[in-house]
């Protein structure tokens, strides 16, 4: 084990996100750009797929950096054409969906995306266990997306999770999101 990683040194990072609902129209423009930086330094990534794949942008930008994608949905999906390459694992559940992908994970990785996006990443987190489980979540926070959840890290997390500042962590540009990770992780960039 390189830090929190697998022997082959690679993070496998779950990432919650969409590009669907009234907000930030950036949204498919970070996608792609949080896939490329994360396939570029070599992290695994997995995307929950409840209902609609939401995060195209994401996974196509990290298949064309080279990156490891594995989609976790239900057995009605049905990859678009330009993900027919990705690795699909049909869990019906899904509760089990959830469970699987917060297993799974090394850290959690949340992108500016709509209600549902942050709703799964908590559930899947906190089926890890959370605070208990010690596995970090790491929030870019363009244009204030997670503010929210800054206040609720602040006031509520830092007092009962110990190294909380390690555990919740918040970055508010693309470019400072691998540096995050790698540090959430405790593993040199």
């Amino acid at each position: 084990m390189v830090g929190n990683l697998p022997a082959d040194g690679r993070p496998l990072l779950a990432v919650f996100a969409s590009d669907k609902g009234p907000g930030d129209a950036e949204r498919a423009s970070i996608m792609t750009q949080a896939g490329t930086l994360m396939a570029r330094h070599g992290a695994r990534i997995v995307c929950l797929v409840d209902g609609s794949m939401e995060t195209i942008p994401l996974v196509t930008s990290a298949r064309a950096a080279g990156g490891d994608v594995l989609i976790l949905a239900d057995e009605a999906f049905h990859a678009p054409p330009a993900l027919a390459e990705v690795r699909v694992e049909r869990i019906e559940d899904p509760e089990a969906r959830v469970r699987r992908i917060g297993e799974m994970a090394q850290a959690f990785v949340g992108l500016p995306g709509s209600l549902a996006s942050v709703a799964g990443l908590y559930r899947a987190w906190q089926r890890a266990g959370a605070g208990a489980s010690r596995k970090p979540v790491i929030l870019l926070n363009h244009h204030r997306a997670f503010e929210s959840m800054r206040g609720f890290a602040a006031d509520i997390i830092s007092h009962s999770v110990s190294h909380a500042d390690r555990i919740v962590t918040f970055t508010d540009n693309v470019d400072d999101l691998w540096n995050k990770i790698a540090w959430s992780l405790n593993v040199t960039a």
